[in-house]
């Protein structure tokens, strides 16, 4: 998905939509509607404007469309308040969760002897959220680290 796609969807997916949200981002829901709206030219979604949706909705989905789509994976950092051998062991388990999703991904795409281009990219979707998962669990660990 496209930044501009995702922007929309942020924008629609918060709770009461763009007419709840716009407000609070300083502009009417028209506008914002307008400006998310990818088949519109009339208003542009600038940076700022990402940079305020995400942090009012509290939903990185646009810049973890921007960082994919420049070859990254967004990682959050941990709070180290909330290092524990429990979460470490939680994205353990998420680890193996999603390197299983990209096997079963990999079966379907191959069940019918043919590849579409819509298939690969659900494989890719879950190679990325595989990345992410692994980076998340490194970034724990590192929350652990005692220096010495």
């Amino acid at each position: 998905m496209n930044i501009l796609d995702t922007a929309h969807a942020v924008a629609h997916d918060y709770p009461g939509g763009c007419e709840s949200l716009a407000p609070r981002v300083g502009m009417s829901a028209a506008v914002l509607r307008s400006k998310v709206n990818p088949n519109t030219d009339t208003h542009q979604f600038t940076l700022m404007n990402a940079v305020a949706v995400t942090d009012m909705t509290n939903d990185d989905r646009i810049l973890e469309a921007w960082a994919r789509e420049r070859g990254y994976v967004l990682v959050k950092l941990p709070d180290a308040a909330h290092c524990s051998d429990g979460a470490v062991l939680e994205l353990m388990a998420k680890t193996w969760e999603t390197n299983g999703e990209i096997g079963k991904e990999v079966n379907r795409t191959f069940e019918d002897g043919r590849v579409e281009r819509r298939e690969v990219g659900r494989v890719k979707d879950r190679v990325w959220s595989h990345i992410s998962t692994l980076f998340g669990l490194v970034g724990r660990i590192e929350g652990m680290a005692e220096d010495k």
